[in-house]
């Protein structure tokens, strides 16, 4: 018989830009086991998004870290938390496309 784990995945937003997953990660395990943190950056200024994700392996710690953080304040920012979605799929082309004409007055 195999046990399968579940973990919850939490959103943390509304960050301090200055906040890293080591700081993020202690906050919540205050309330249980965490197995994951990440503060999500940027990757052209290569600083924090404002937001990032915290896993907990016990729903029920990850329940009361959820009910006890959100809207709390953090560093005098209060804190957006609640069990994250289920990222959705993006199309990786970049967007844009369609039909582009060359802008040379209709020469050839």
């Amino acid at each position: 018989m195999r046990l399968e784990r579940f973990y919850m995945n939490i959103y943390v937003g509304n960050l301090p830009y200055t906040m890293n997953g080591d700081e993020l990660r202690a906050i919540f395990e205050a309330y249980g086991t965490v197995t994951d943190s990440s503060v999500i950056i940027d990757r052209v200024t290569n600083r924090s998004r404002g937001f990032g994700f915290i896993e907990m392996s016990d729903d029920g710690e990850a329940r009361k870290a959820i009910e006890e953080t959100n809207g709390a304040d953090y560093k005098g920012r209060t804190l957006v938390v609640n069990e994250a979605r289920p990222r959705e799929e993006r199309p990786r082309n970049g967007g844009g496309g369609g039909f582009r004409q060359s802008y040379n007055g209709g020469r050839r």
